[in-house]
């Protein structure tokens, strides 16, 4: 059987709930009643409405004021509002949806009316849990992806390095070398999942913590030398002097990087190079600038935008090389999450540059 929804009647005048109470009755929809604002958040500390319907002029807090902590609270932002109130004029209007309101219904109340939008605020607030439940769904999901993939990977792993501290022929050692930068790849993409599925759903907290830019960007590349090295690419960094420290997520932040230059040099052609430039920007703000240049066959015009979306993919440079569209979008997300700037442009003659601002 269906649950009832649960609506919060909030009004300084008992009549006025048993008036709302009779003209719904006939939906069957479970109703509490609060006396007044201080009341209403007390009781949102017990209860978990589908629908608030909140008069606004009452003692103690008025409902506008009522509206805005609801709103501003996290955990009950999500729960619709609908101010019921005697007043008409276009200005208390502006103020309830200033305040967050989702609809506005005047006294006295026609029956007809009211069930019409409490229906239409129960439509959007039953929208929202089906969407909540497909995202908890999703990270439960990731979770235990993640789980039952740590131990075949840890087993992989373990057994090269295993085999690299043996005594192995120069072909062999190459291979061993290439399943491990495999396995290396493979735990950082599902890292990268559960991570996009807990910012998907707001559940990721960002770690800030001031870092020199400089010396992230040389850790990565003394990373990522080897790799390129057995690519044939040349890796350069060129850093210019920036008297600021970056407060990001380090952790992340250095997998937006990883990310990029892993990309650039996987698709980049043999005996090129791939460049990582750090340069401050002029203008108010003073942007940190971070750029990955590379030589390879750029990206397509259309694609410019939405190489950035989940699954998208752009060209290959031969058919040895599979994508399946999470890398950029993980940096996006972390981008957008410190409220940066990530895009691709063409280099000269060819190749693309993939720039981010922070």
């Amino acid at each position: 059987m269906e649950k009832r929804k649960l609506i919060l009647v909030v009004d300084d005048c008992i009549h006025n709930f048993e008036v709302i109470e009779a003209l719904l009755f006939q939906d069957n929809y479970n109703l509490k009643y609060a006396a007044d604002g201080l009341q209403a958040l007390q009781l949102l500390t017990e209860i978990q409405p589908d629908l608030i319907l909140l008069d606004v002029t009452m003692p103690f807090l008025d409902g506008i004021e009522v509206c805005r902590r609801i709103k501003s609270n996290p955990d009950t932002c999500y729960i619709p509002i609908v101010i019921t109130t005697a007043l008409n004029s276009k200005e208390d209007m502006a103020r309830s949806l200033d305040a967050g309101a989702n609809d506005f219904i005047s006294k006295p109340i026609n029956g007809l009316e009211l069930r019409a939008r409490v229906k239409s605020m129960l439509r959007i607030k039953q929208q929202y849990d089906n969407l909540k439940e497909t995202l908890q769904l999703r990270e439960d999901m990731s979770s235990m992806i993640v789980h039952d993939l740590r131990t075949p990977i840890n087993n992989i792993a373990l057994a090269c390095e295993m085999l690299l501290y043996s005594e192995l022929e120069e072909k062999q050692r190459n291979k061993v070398e290439k399943i491990s930068y495999a396995w290396q790849r493979l735990s950082s993409l599902i890292d990268d999942l559960l991570i996009m599925a807990k910012m998907e759903s707001g559940k990721l907290t960002l770690n800030k913590t001031s870092v020199d830019i400089n010396d992230l960007v040389k850790q990565v590349v003394a990373d990522f030398t080897q790799f390129a090295s057995h690519n044939n690419i040349k890796l350069i960094a060129q850093l210019s002097k920036i008297n600021k420290n970056l407060l990001v997520d380090v952790n992340l932040f250095r997998r937006l990087l990883e990310n990029l230059l892993s990309n650039a040099i996987k698709f980049s052609p043999s005996h090129s190079q791939v460049t990582i430039k750090v340069d401050r920007l002029n203008g108010p703000e003073a942007d940190i600038q971070i750029q990955v240049i590379d030589y390879g066959l750029g990206v397509e015009d259309e694609l410019k935008q939405s190489i950035f979306n989940k699954y998208k993919t752009g060209n290959n440079i031969n058919n040895n090389i599979h994508q399946i569209g999470l890398g950029l979008a993980f940096c996006k997300m972390v981008v957008d999450a410190h409220q940066g700037k990530i895009f691709v442009e063409d280099n000269q003659p060819k190749g693309s540059i993939f720039t981010v601002q922070i």
